[in-house]
């Protein structure tokens, strides 16, 4: 049976946790949860009111992965669930919304992955996301070009991007919008990736075509679709080593010379925050929160 550790007067289930899930590294299982519990303040605004994905990997990156959106089975009945809006009739998923919630969740091994809507307002979006994606030999440096290009880009209509590193080859732009559907949205992230690839014709293509994408960046609008999720800040991801979805400062994006110094590992992220607390935390001002033009 798993051992039980009280969370915030909550019973939690914490097993296996000398499991190595990291072979490359060796990191296990207990240093994957040391990892949440020491980033919640961080990590848990971004999860809380938002139904979660969850992209499970129980037996790390090299065993089988699978994606959860229903609430799983065994899940606590103090863990708070939504009803859901999907296309197929409402749906029933999870909101992290503690840290109790968190930890339960991490022991699951999950990636996790949310939607650029809140469970309260499934009709409006309030996140507007671009996912960088780099096809070899082109890698983060080239998103990190692109980037500039979409901030400056989304200034012109008044709309304040952020970035973080996807956690694996790419870099996602996130910005605060209100008043539009996920439709909307959508549309003129599409509009803004197909202007992208006119003005950067030998860097950038907008549509997902395998063919088109070897040395250029895909702006990947698609996700924001209100059945789409992304991969939340400071989720780690299933990778061959514990990656982490990290914001970045815009000096890191305009100075990016190599790919790797946009790999931040679970270890790095603490003295990070450290630094520069939550660069993503502008985003829950609403007064920053932009009209779409």
């Amino acid at each position: 049976m798993a051992p039980m550790t009280e969370v915030e007067g909550r019973r939690v289930a914490l097993s296996n946790l000398d499991k190595v899930l990291y072979p490359a590294t060796g990191f296990t299982k207990g240093e994957l949860l040391h990892y949440y519990a020491t980033t919640a303040e961080v990590l848990l605004p971004h999860l809380r009111d938002r139904a979660v994905s969850f992209l499970r990997y129980p037996d790390g990156p090299d065993g089988q992965l699978f994606f959860t959106k229903n609430v799983p089975p065994g899940t606590p009945d103090w863990v708070t669930t939504a009803e859901v809006p999907r296309s197929e009739g409402p749906a029933r998923m999870v909101l992290v919304q503690d840290l109790a919630s968190l930890m339960w969740a991490a022991n699951l091994v999950t990636e996790f992955h949310t939607h650029q809507w809140t469970a309260d307002d499934p009709g409006e979006a309030d996140r507007l996301v671009f996912d960088l994606d780099p096809g070899p030999p082109a890698t983060v440096v080239q998103c990190c070009e692109v980037a500039l290009w979409l901030r400056e880009r989304l200034a012109e209509d008044g709309i304040e991007a952020y970035a973080k590193t996807s956690g694996a080859k790419g870099l996602h732009l996130l910005a605060g919008v209100r008043g539009a559907p996920s439709e909307r949205v959508s549309d003129y992230a599409k509009s803004l990736a197909v202007e992208a690839e006119r003005a950067l014709p030998k860097l950038v293509v907008h549509r997902m075509t395998r063919s088109l994408r070897p040395g250029k960046v895909f702006v990947d609008w698609s996700q924001n679709a209100a059945r789409k999720t992304t991969a939340a800040p400071y989720t780690v991801r299933a990778r061959d080593v514990p990656a982490v979805s990290t914001p970045v400062t815009w000096e890191e994006v305009a100075g990016c010379g190599r790919a790797e110094q946009f790999v931040f590992l679970a270890p790095d992220v603490g003295p990070r925050v450290q630094d520069y607390g939550d660069l993503l935390a502008p985003l829950f001002e609403r007064r920053r929160a932009a009209a779409l033009p």
